[in-house]
């Protein structure tokens, strides 16, 4: 496994800047050429994007509790890797923004500058961590004042483990009588490989040792192609588990049709964030939707997005109200995740899932 998972060319190296050299949309037979698309969802999946941050800081199990409570169908915990080699969520490695970890005068010394994905990042990092410091530090809300809410909970929750999450992914599907899945993101993995930590080893351990995470249904995502495509075979026995292709601005060639068909070769989902389905005009404006969303179901593939916000800032003007950029608006979000949802979409990221609880059950009554 491990050897099938080491860096390789056809992994993203940078989310901003597209670096995959000769590589890309070569359609090779041993990914699978012809894998039938999964069935679509009944209704739109519900993805609560890091738990639910616009109210508690995110991967947090508060987060992931509140999330569950306003009904979401899946929950997303981000995975990176401490030193000792455990799995935890934080939405990057670098964990500066996400914790109180400055306010520690015992890892001072562990701040440093690192080159993440081609990119150049000071803070502190999971990987310099075991995991009994990390539980030393507590979580706050990345976005600061902009969500007050969200804030107020600053310094009450630790940082938890991919299995912390199942097991209280688990108890929550028991004590509500619905099932509720998991949407991990392996973050970094062509980094975490290169420094000794390959996420994906580790992942599937936790995967096959936890009685939940073996029936419930878990979708398996990624920016980078490489790892993808290497755990297709790894895959094969688990028949819960879906692969989500996520696709960043930065890389266009995956939407086009014969992206799209190598993606399927592989993938059981194509995930573009919200503007590459329908792009913004000069207004600010939602402008004519591209055909990102029939050109993924004609080549076989379920179509997810990201990320629905409920702060004006965050919305297309269409949707915006008077009460300034940092205001949260409910009612906008829900109206501009139903445009979004018109165009057939299978499933979405969502900040708030109450909202986008509420969007999909507008969209259902109609």
């Amino acid at each position: 496994m491990a050897g099938a998972l080491a860096p390789s060319a056809t992994m993203k190296l940078s989310r901003r800047t597209m670096l995959v050299a000769g590589a890309g949309l070569v359609l090779a037979p041993a990914l699978g050429i012809g894998r039938a698309m999964p069935p679509r969802p009944v209704r739109p999946v519900v993805l609560g994007h890091r738990g639910a941050p616009a109210h508690r800081p995110e991967h947090t199990l508060a987060s992931y509790a509140k999330a569950i409570a306003d009904g979401a169908d899946f929950v997303e915990p981000d995975l990176v890797a401490t030193k000792d080699g455990v799995l935890v969520a934080r939405h990057e490695n670098n964990i500066a923004e996400t914790t109180d970890v400055a306010a520690h005068a015992e890892f001072a010394s562990r701040k440093t500058t690192k080159t993440i994905d081609g990119q150049s990042v000071t803070g502190w990092f999971t990987e310099d961590f075991t995991l009994a410091e990390l539980k030393t530090l507590r979580a706050k809300e990345r976005l600061g004042a902009l969500r007050p809410e969200s804030q107020g909970y600053d310094g009450q929750f630790q940082i938890v483990t991919f299995e912390e999450i199942a097991d209280f992914v688990a108890a929550e599907a028991a004590a509500r009588w619905r099932t509720i899945g998991l949407i991990p993101e392996i973050k970094h993995s062509t980094y975490f490989a290169g420094i000794g930590l390959p996420l994906e080893p580790r992942f599937l351990a936790v995967m096959r040792a936890g009685a939940y995470l073996k029936r419930a249904p878990v979708i398996v995502q990624s920016f980078e192609t490489g790892n993808l495509k290497a755990l297709r075979p790894e895959i094969a026995d688990l028949a819960n588990v879906q692969l989500m292709q996520l696709v960043d601005p930065s890389q266009p060639a995956l939407v086009s049709p014969a992206g799209l068909a190598e993606i399927a070769a592989y993938a059981d989902w194509v995930a573009p964030p919200t503007r590459e389905i329908i792009p913004l005009g000069p207004d600010q404006r939602l402008a004519a939707p591209t055909t990102i969303v029939a050109d993924a179901h004609k080549a076989g593939l379920l179509v997810g997005t990201w990320t629905f916000r409920p702060e004006n800032s965050f919305l297309a003007a269409d949707f915006r109200d008077a009460a300034g950029p940092a205001a949260r608006n409910p009612a906008g979000s829900v109206a501009e995740i139903r445009r979004y949802l018109a165009l057939g979409l299978d499933g979405f990221f969502t900040d708030d899932p109450a909202l986008g609880r509420e969007a999909v059950d507008a969209m259902t009554r109609a």
